[in-house]
């Protein structure tokens, strides 16, 4: 295999490649998302421990709940990855060009990361308040166009962005610390000299990504689903981020923690093997 770095592909490979990566990723993760937006509503214990939680939904509201939302997420994931990944390399090389530097740096990945993160989250506010909507245990919606529709009568059109502040928040901390951590740990590893030891090393390395940019954003995360949930008590970010610790405890800042990790650690891995692969495919065609 060669060491040489690829040549970068036209805006609609990466952005292809992203949405395929983002619905593999959440087909297989998406019920410990349903768990983690319960544990993060709730204030009663009821929902705390993953597997318990789980446990608890199929039983009193059946195994399809577990994709209960799931409309949403996918019609999301496909926009909401590609921007991800095609906005960290477009954002790459604007940034490489504005302070001319041939290559990345690990200051400029955590940059670039947190502006893709930014970018991103004008895409998915809708599709996360939707999905909030309907995974939220008192939730009378039947469906992603029932929500739809109320939050538009209710709120107009700019209702759909209740809670951007945090989202971007969430997304641009994520981000900073996934291709951060990514472009560090790929430069410590060895150059792989076959397609599996490139598979590995894209898992790992995006396993570790995510799991840190989990660590980063999940207090972010916490008080945003409260914010789209429609609490009255939590509108801003940093003031929803102090009446959660001082009503709470601080700890209650990493509600939903673990189904949350387990999701984004391996969901990250997935992300960027399968964004990878895709990408090579693509470069088959392109330079076929």
């Amino acid at each position: 295999m060669s060491t040489e770095a690829p040549k970068p592909l036209p805006f609609i490979y990466q952005f292809a490649s992203g949405a395929i990566a983002g619905v593999s990723e959440i087909l297989v993760m998406y019920p410990l998302d349903v768990v983690k937006t319960r544990q993060q509503l709730d204030n009663t214990g009821a929902y705390n421990g993953t597997i318990k939680c789980l446990k608890k939904i199929v039983r009193e509201e059946g195994f399809s709940r577990l994709y209960k939302g799931i409309s949403a997420p996918i019609l999301m994931e496909a926009p909401k990855r590609a921007t991800k990944f095609a906005a960290n390399d477009e954002w790459g090389k604007f940034y490489k060009k504005q302070f001319g530097v041939p290559t990345m740096t690990q200051s400029l990945a955590v940059l670039t990361g947190a502006t893709a993160g930014a970018t991103e989250s004008f895409v998915v506010v809708p599709f996360e308040l939707i999905k909030i909507k309907l995974q939220d245990r008192t939730s009378k919606f039947n469906g992603m166009g029932d929500v739809l529709k109320h939050i538009i009568k209710t709120n107009g059109p700019l209702g759909l962005y209740k809670g951007l502040e945090s989202t971007l928040w969430r997304h641009i901390s994520w981000n900073a610390g996934y291709f951060g951590l990514i472009h560090q740990v790929r430069s410590l590893m060895p150059k792989p000299k076959t397609s599996s030891e490139k598979t590995l090393i894209d898992l790992t390395c995006g396993t570790i990504g995510g799991t840190f940019g989990t660590m980063l954003n999940t207090p972010f995360d916490v008080v945003k689903s409260r914010i789209q949930a429609g609490s009255t008590r939590y509108r801003w970010t940093l003031p929803s981020l102090a009446i959660v610790a001082r009503e709470e405890g601080v700890s209650a800042l990493y509600k939903g923690f673990i189904p949350k990790v387990l999701r984004l650690g391996p969901g990250g891995g997935i992300l960027l093997v399968v964004f990878t692969a895709a990408m090579d495919f693509f470069r088959t065609i392109h330079e076929g």
